[in-house]
């Protein structure tokens, strides 16, 4: 029988850079999207305890339980202890590149007796197409099980006996494991029905753990926060979507941002937001791959843009634009947090903001590897379109779903964006309308300086003539428009900790209800670490050390963030989130050379 639903937090992700695997402390995998991160679910009772399938591995005479992940490794490990013994659960998914001779993709799961005799219970419970779409399973002698459905085939191979469910719709094992006994479980969307070979799971998990340490081996962090920072770059590097180079905002859909309440949304896509951002704090830390990788994904969407409508801000991972949002009224959401909803309508806001956010993330990764004309040609055309638009109201960077507005944010990143494009001309020598482009950037900057200021409040706000502050203006100093010093922001900074700041935790706006949507929401983490970052540059570093103390501590047993954090600490919203995870990194640099000085 399925489980109550465990605290988001209570995760551990593996995955093999195209999808991912949320794996829970009671040995649960909660959510699993096989072959892409949009694809429809396998496993989802996360959404739906009853409904959405499951496929668990755990110890039954366990009282308590312990994960953590295998050093410098995306390898999780699920320790179940007991009285008269300890049982443990690796997880992992074997990457899909070129590098490993099998084609990848695989979900392995071993199992292991560690001190005395450890009974293991197995079931493996589909629900194909968010358990919307029926299966048959069956038994298949010296393999395991396939389970067949319209949508594909998953097969199951053990090197252990399975049994049918009652229902016939599931397979079942028990195992008792000796003091070092192992048993193994690997599960292959739309693979071969063949049995495991002798010794197959643990190549797989050498070569696997071996990718990692590899990769991860190429970073330059050598600070004080090693292990979060490392572990922040490996959560992104699950992101990513290795065919195309896409990086996806979140791999899950429909994690309440309140419980209770509407504020579900997909993040299974890439918000050029996000992965641009994701590019610089990879960057930093010495990962060029990843943003090469980026950078021809979004060479692709600047050559197929919309005149009209010009670039989407999110895109799916193979860069289609077409992901019209549905309700699936037959799940009931984490608990019962519904609607659970697949696709984002957000797709058709405008937001002027993702120019800014794109060609800063170009002007970094051009100062590494010089861009190519075919990059710079389709960057040029899309800056042409933001001329035209950019003093048209937008959505902004949150996505409000209501009257368009003017927003400080959105001004604020089309100086960045004809700064930099300004900058990337001049370095490379690259053809430019240079005047048109220095007066643009010339006259976003007096509309933030002008229009978005509020004397009286001693503060930048929200948008011209509002009364909101805007968390997002934390960033100015971080994209140099603004001196960390700066008396206007140095102002906003005190209003936006007397307003929005909670101990360590920020919130994005006031809740005022201003956005479209009913309900409340958490602290969202983005914004605290920007605050970290803000501290820093205003020289309140023993400040910044604390709050960005006080933040760790609100990672998950594995290093792992959500997107906002709840009332009483508890994780919210789509889970990992890329963007806390960048911040992160990019507030733990700049508090190391802080620190350093």
């Amino acid at each position: 029988m399925p489980r109550p639903y465990l605290p988001i937090a209570e995760h551990g992700v593996v995955g093999d850079l195209r999808t991912v695997a949320l794996i829970g402390t009671d040995g649960n995998v909660d959510w699993y999207c096989p072959g892409r991160f949009d694809a429809p679910s396998l496993f989802g009772c996360l959404l739906d305890a009853e409904k959405g399938g499951w496929f668990s591995l755990r110890c039954r005479t366990a009282t308590q339980q312990k994960q953590l992940y295998l050093p410098d490794t995306n390898i999780l490990l699920t320790r179940f202890l007991a009285a008269e013994a300890v049982g443990e659960v690796t997880d992992f998914m074997v990457p899909r590149i070129r590098e490993f001779r099998s084609p990848g993709g695989s979900l392995v799961r071993q199992a292991s007796a560690v001190r005395g005799t450890a009974t293991f219970e197995l079931e493996c419970r589909p629900a194909f197409d968010y358990g919307r779409a029926p299966h048959t399973t069956a038994l298949v002698d010296g393999v395991g099980a396939v389970f067949e459905s319209a949508l594909g085939r998953a097969v199951l191979r053990t090197n252990f006996p399975l049994r049918l469910s009652a229902d016939g719709l599931a397979v079942e094992s028990t195992l008792d494991l000796a003091e070092g006994e192992h048993a193994e479980a690997v599960l292959d969307w739309q693979g071969e029905v063949r049995a495991l070979a002798p010794g197959e799971t643990e190549r797989q998990f050498r070569a696997t753990s071996a990718y990692w340490q590899r990769w991860l081996g190429q970073s330059r962090y050598q600070g004080r926060w090693r292990e979060m920072v490392h572990r922040s770059a490996l959560a992104l590097k699950l992101l990513v979507y290795h065919p195309t180079g896409a990086l996806v905002a979140a791999p899950t859909t429909s994690l309440p941002e309140e419980l209770g309440g509407v504020r579900n949304w997909d993040y299974r896509y890439a918000w050029l937001r996000d992965a641009a951002f994701t590019v610089y704090a990879l960057m930093s830390l010495g990962f060029l791959e990843e943003a090469a990788a980026f950078m021809t994904w979004v060479q692709a969407r600047c050559e197929e843009a919309d005149p009209q409508q010009d670039l989407r801000i999110m895109y799916s991972v193979d860069g289609s634009a077409h992901i019209p949002e549905v309700e699936l009224g037959h799940l009931e959401g984490y608990c019962g947090s519904g609607p659970v909803r697949i696709g984002n309508d957000a797709v058709g806001q405008r937001q002027h903001d993702i120019y800014g956010e794109l060609m800063d993330s170009v002007y970094l990764y051009n100062r590494e590897v010089p861009i190519s004309y075919d990059l710079w040609a389709g960057l040029s055309r899309r800056l042409d379109w933001l001329a035209d638009h950019w003093e048209e109201p937008d959505e902004g960077i949150w996505e409000i779903r209501g009257p368009r507005q003017r927003f400080t944010y959105s001004g604020l990143m089309t100086w960045v964006a004809f700064d930099r494009g300004l900058r990337v001309a001049r370095d490379r020598g690259l053809p430019a309308p240079e005047g048109r482009w220095r007066k643009l950037a010339a006259k976003a900057y007096r509309f933030v300086q002008e229009e978005c200021w509020d004397p009286q409040a001693g503060a930048f706000m929200m948008a011209p003539g509002s009364h909101l502050l805007d968390a997002s203006v934390l960033c100015m100093p971080l994209v140099k428009f603004a001196g960390p010093t700066d008396p206007r922001f140095l102002s906003t900074l005190d209003r936006i900790r007397a307003e929005l700041v909670s101990d360590s935790l920020v919130h994005r706006y006031a809740r005022t209800g201003h956005d479209g949507l009913t309900g409340d929401e958490g602290t969202f983490n983005l914004c605290s670490f920007w605050y970290v970052d803000a501290l820093t540059g205003a020289g309140r570093v023993e400040e910044a050390r604390l709050v960005f103390d006080k933040m760790l501590t609100y990672a998950n047993h594995v290093g792992l963030y959500a997107e906002e954090i709840g009332p009483s600490g508890e994780a919210l919203g789509n889970f990992p989130q890329a963007f806390t995870h960048l911040a992160l990194i990019s507030a733990a640099l700049n508090l190391d050379r802080a620190l350093g000085r």
